[in-house]
């Protein structure tokens, strides 16, 4: 196979292939990447701007089933053919909330979705919790997308409540050259690796650039958009001689929704959750319809996918057996729910996980957010982060309130939400709460823990047209936890 000198890449294509007089339609890839060498892997994102066709909805500006397509696929790809089945060392995506598209500000969630797969092919060992931890070893990868501090919080972005600079990820514009100065720390570092990036082509060619520049390597960087089936690494050897190497995974997706590759197990009945069902209205037990509530208002609220595999064993992400609940989401709440927009926790949050063997104890959460993913991109809904307040919070389910249900922001909407499971009866609890400033809580109109082995269940908040509510999770996904494959559906 060709090995790629300093300041030269090569390109897969057609023009070498006649140039060769090969045989074959199309050129073998490089070899695979040295585990010894420090390897900065880019794997281009796509967005409304940069996209081969189809891939991106224009009303949304979230995947197609095309682009979903086109990501799964990726994913096996860059194991195989770039890291020869290695595994990775650190993954690094957009920061969603820095790139904001059309009118209604659509998060830019495509680059996280880009690796998410790739993120389940991976493994990590982490601790199952508590002083003398057992390791359990799982098929994931925390995927780091949260702010640099300082100015790279973008405008109307909660501070984070946690500082983690290991979870740094992209941001788009990078207006304080905290991507360089990410990329630059790695190759400072020298640990030998792969490091993959996933930004959108704006972001990509500026750091390509800037860190060639930087480095002094004098490569030959692409100038201009080759596609989303392109990956550019650059290889820098234990001699410190830098070299570009360049991927083309030749994918054609579908323009279906991904089929699993075999089927997701079923429930037969709900039964993660003791049933419970409440209303409270204005008016009766001295109940006083607040302020400003919403009117006829539908709210799903549900689970992140599988993140538990042992334990306390948590990276911030789900693991594999939770990719096969997110992708069959779509199906499994096919008639049950109807939601017009989907909503979720800003990834770029930052949550405490269990010990590691690094010493890394924080992570991004990005798990809710890609639980839902899939949803709206099959159903091609909006697609939105409640980033303005922070998660982790003594004031959190009173902000969640105030942002989801009062001011009539949603009213005559149905929301699917995706949450962090601690989280719900609190803002449940305090929603009701709010209801009954003159008088005591009735003890039937509380909200019941969530149980911390149940991925299941849907909750389901409906506000009338004069803003009482009901409650209830009479409503489940119907996929059998216990029965989730332990690794990543192929594809």
């Amino acid at each position: 196979m060709i090995r790629i000198t300093a300041g030269v890449s090569l390109v897969v294509s057609l023009a070498l292939l006649a140039i060769c007089g090969c045989s074959s339609s199309v050129l073998a890839n490089p070899n695979p990447l040295s585990a010894g060498s420090v390897n900065l892997i880019f794997v281009v994102s796509e967005d409304l701007a940069f996209q081969a066709s189809g891939d991106v909805s224009p009303t949304t500006a979230n995947l197609t089933n095309q682009g979903l397509q086109r990501s799964l696929l990726m994913a096996t790809f860059l194991r195989q053919h770039v890291l020869g089945m290695e595994n990775v060392s650190a993954i690094y995506a957009l920061d969603p909330m820095t790139h904001l598209q059309t009118a209604n500000n659509y998060p830019d969630m495509v680059a996280l979705e880009t690796v998410q797969q790739f993120a389940m092919l991976n493994q990590i060992t982490l601790s199952t919790g508590g002083q003398g931890w057992v390791p359990f070893t799982a098929s994931s990868y925390p995927l780091n997308g949260s702010y640099a501090q300082g100015p790279a919080v973008p405008t109307g972005v909660a501070t984070p409540a946690l500082v983690c600079p290991a979870c740094q990820g992209l941001d788009f514009m990078d207006p304080a050259s905290d991507n360089e100065s990410l990329v630059t720390g790695i190759v400072t570092a020298n640990v030998p690796g792969f490091y993959v990036f996933s930004a959108p082509w704006e972001t990509t060619s500026a750091l390509l650039a800037s860190v060639n520049t930087l480095e002094g390597f004098n490569l030959s960087v692409p100038a201009g958009y080759q596609g989303p089936n392109f990956i550019y690494a650059i290889s820098i050897s234990p001699t410190g001689r830098a070299s570009l190497v360049t991927y083309n995974s030749n994918i054609t997706p579908l323009q279906t929704y991904p089929v699993l590759p075999s089927p997701v197990p079923v429930t037969a009945t709900c039964t993660e959750q003791k049933p419970f069902q409440f209303a409270v209205t204005a008016g009766i037990a001295g109940a006083e319809l607040p302020v400003g509530m919403s009117t006829n208002e539908t709210v799903y609220m549900v689970r992140h996918a599988e993140a538990h595999p042992q334990g306390l064993w948590d990276d911030g992400n789900y693991f594999a057996a939770g990719q096969w609940r997110a992708l069959d989401l779509p199906n499994a709440l096919k008639g049950k729910i109807s939601p017009n927009q989907v909503w979720s926790i800003d990834p770029a949050q930052v949550i405490p996980g269990t010990e590691t063997i690094s010493g890394n104890s924080y992570f991004s959460y990005v798990r809710p957010s890609l639980t839902v993913e899939p949803y709206a991109i099959a159903n091609n809904l909006p697609y939105f982060l409640a980033a303005s307040f922070p998660l982790i919070s003594p004031d959190s389910p009173q902000d969640t309130i105030q942002f989801f249900f009062t001011g009539n922001t949603f009213s005559g909407q149905a929301l699917l939400l995706a949450w962090e499971h601690e989280h719900f009866a609190p803002t449940i609890n305090a929603l009701v709460a709010s209801y009954f400033p003159h008088a005591p809580i009735p003890s039937a109109d509380v909200a019941p823990d969530w149980p911390g082995d149940d991925y299941d269940t849907v909750w389901t908040l409906t506000f009338d047209a004069t803003g009482n509510f009901t409650v209830n999770n009479a409503t489940c996904e119907g996929i059998n936890s216990a029965a989730l494959p332990s690794t990543a559906p192929q594809f």
